[in-house]
């Protein structure tokens, strides 16, 4: 289950993308080669057909579809539509490629990912991103999609084909890959670790206070905590995990979560002592939390892109505090506070769509140590 079927009530289209007719500020070659010769940081595949070009990128679209489609070129976007469809009259988007200036412009749009980045003459950097229909788009009536389905294929091999031009520079996947992206953040979870910090130095760092138990219960701290990296929202951007190393799903709690906002890695939120955190069906992010008063229950979340806020989804509390006699309750409200107290079995079935946590392998903070 995909984040767009739990948060997406109704499809759109997607916003700035309006169908034209017209083709309009296109350039066009049919030049193999990169027309302005701009060296790039990833080895691109020959393809033989339409060089399309806006201020920023160039993709080539291959000679096999050619007169099959309707250019839209924008400022610092390409769309492309199938012109039989279009023709038709069922819309013809079958995929486009955008830079942002700011993630945020597009970070929660449905039908919208972000492929690497862009660099142009001035310094100045962009995300590229994919864009693809969210609604149908070709002639479903009289089931003619042959040449809608070949250009709305491309969309897979697109990130191959971006060159920069006019000096810019496309680098396929950066920004998006853990490796590259929280170094300073875990030089500082090993700081901490290494250091032995208290619960006042760690909350005033934005640092899980277990540590500091962990600390005072065990001589080898570094081994027992770890970190991942794991794409916990299905944006196609890694997350970064510091965590318990565990062989078991459910032992292997989340203590710290970090995300990227606006391209600066960003802490989400941090357990303690009473709850943890696990990432479930690869999408969201699961708190299990423990009250006095025999009170427990699982909060489903999910993170929004290029934010650090925590969506509640559905929430799980057994209490019986609040129902003694029928002690199971459900909540589906975005706040929290309207709980539905329903049958154990209800409780059992809804709840068990969920609890099938992801397996992640988180590698010793040890190993930075060296």
């Amino acid at each position: 289950m995909k984040k767009n079927l739990i948060i997406c009530a109704v499809f759109v289209v997607i916003i700035g993308l309006v169908l034209s007719l017209s083709v309009y500020g296109m350039k066009i070659s049919t030049k193999k080669e990169n027309p302005n010769n701009v060296e790039t940081s990833n080895e691109q595949p020959e393809i033989s057909g339409d060089i399309i070009s806006n201020d920023l990128f160039s993709i080539t679209l291959p000679k096999e579809v050619n007169g099959t489609y309707i250019l839209e070129n924008e400022n610092n976007g390409i769309n492309i539509y199938d012109k039989a469809s279009s023709d038709a009259g069922f819309g013809g988007f079958a995929f486009g490629l955008k830079a942002f200036k700011n993630p945020k412009d597009y970070a929660s749009a449905p039908g919208v990912r972000k492929l690497g980045e862009l660099t142009d003459k001035n310094g100045v950097i962009y995300d590229i991103a994919l864009i693809q229909p969210t609604d149908v788009q070709f002639d479903y009536v009289n089931k003619n999609d042959k040449t809608y389905s070949v250009l709305y294929k491309l969309a897979d091999s697109a990130e191959n084909n971006i060159l920069g031009v006019n000096g810019s520079k496309y680098y396929n996947g950066r920004g998006m890959k853990g490796k590259e992206l929280y170094n300073d953040i875990l030089k500082l979870h090993v700081k901490a670790v290494k250091e032995k910090w208290n619960e006042e130095k760690l909350l005033t760092e934005k640092m899980s206070t277990v540590y500091s138990y962990i600390n005072q219960n065990n001589d080898n701290t570094p081994d027992i905590i770890g970190y991942a990296y794991h794409d916990a929202n299905a944006d196609g951007i890694d997350e970064l995990l510091i965590g318990k190393i565990a062989k078991n799903e459910k032992e292997a709690t989340i203590y710290d979560i970090y995300t990227m906002v606006d391209r600066k890695p960003t802490h989400v939120i941090s357990s303690n002592n009473n709850n943890g955190y696990y990432v479930c069906d690869d999408s969201f992010i699961c708190e299990e939390y423990f009250m006095r008063g025999n009170e427990n229950g699982v909060i489903v979340y999910f993170l929004e892109e290029n934010s650090t806020e925590l969506f509640p989804q559905v929430g799980f509390k057994y209490s019986e505090i609040e129902g003694k006699q029928n002690p199971w309750f459900l909540c589906y409200d975005p706040e929290l506070k309207n709980w539905e107290n329903v049958s154990e079995k209800t409780f059992k079935e809804r709840k068990a769509i969920f609890d099938k946590y992801s397996k992640i392998e988180f590698i010793p903070l040890r190993k930075l140590m060296k």
